[in-house]
């Protein structure tokens, strides 16, 4: 039985389809099971190979990308999602997210990092490309969410040492592996203090982590 990590390609663009191609086949511990140039019938494709994961455009005929997330979501069907756009509006990086999307590429960075997103993606990780993640943080600058001082006080004071040293291990980027590592204790651990911190920061990803310890200047501290 083959170990290879199993991906399907959807965008519209023959000449980009192709251009992944070339570079993902170098790769002998990827299968590229397929492509589709439309949205139409891509659940029923993901669903009958049973994909690990799926590298989709926003943009495309018959069906956008967002009706596909939408339609996983609606289906139950799992299926991890790296979105391969060449829009970077916030509010649409945002959307995709909240649809359960585990990565986001701009298609100018996607040459560089598409091999490090599947494997990051893969082994149950998140992954945006450098300017990705700087539309993010930018977007929790200012007044932020409209908690009280009083909230963000409590939270702070609600972490523990173990916590902040995985939280900003976290956002200087370090695998889960390099966190475990890094501090002498197994990955299962540093999963379930990531997990901790999502439940007890009110956020729902590890961006969110990010994006909070951004916020509140942790990174220096």
């Amino acid at each position: 039985m083959s170990n290879k990590i199993r991906l399907y390609l959807a965008d519209d663009h023959q000449i980009l389809i192709d251009g992944l191609l070339a570079v993902l086949k170098t790769n002998k511990s990827f299968e590229v099971i397929g492509y589709s140039l439309s949205g139409e019938n891509l659940v029923n494709e993901i669903k009958a190979n049973n994909i690990d994961i799926l590298i989709m455009d926003i943009n495309m005929p018959g069906k956008d990308g967002i009706e596909v997330l939408k339609e996983f979501s609606s289906k139950n069907i799992f299926c991890n999602v790296i979105v391969f756009s060449s829009f970077d509006d916030i509010k649409l990086i945002r959307e995709v997210l909240q649809l359960g999307a585990k990565g986001y590429l701009t298609k100018q960075a996607a040459g560089e990092n598409i091999i490090e997103a599947i494997n990051t993606v893969y082994n149950g990780e998140e992954y945006y490309s450098k300017t990705i993640r700087e539309k993010i943080f930018q977007s929790f600058t200012g007044k932020g969410n409209g908690e009280s001082k009083e909230d963000d006080n409590h939270l702070l004071q609600s972490i523990t040492d173990r916590e902040m040293e995985i939280l900003k291990l976290i956002t200087l980027e370090f695998s889960g592996k390099e966190i475990s590592d890094t501090l002498f204790i197994s990955t299962n651990t540093v999963e379930t203090h990531r997990k901790n911190l999502i439940k007890k920061l009110n956020v729902k990803t590890t961006v969110g982590l990010v994006k909070f310890a951004f916020k509140h200047n942790l990174i220096n501290n």
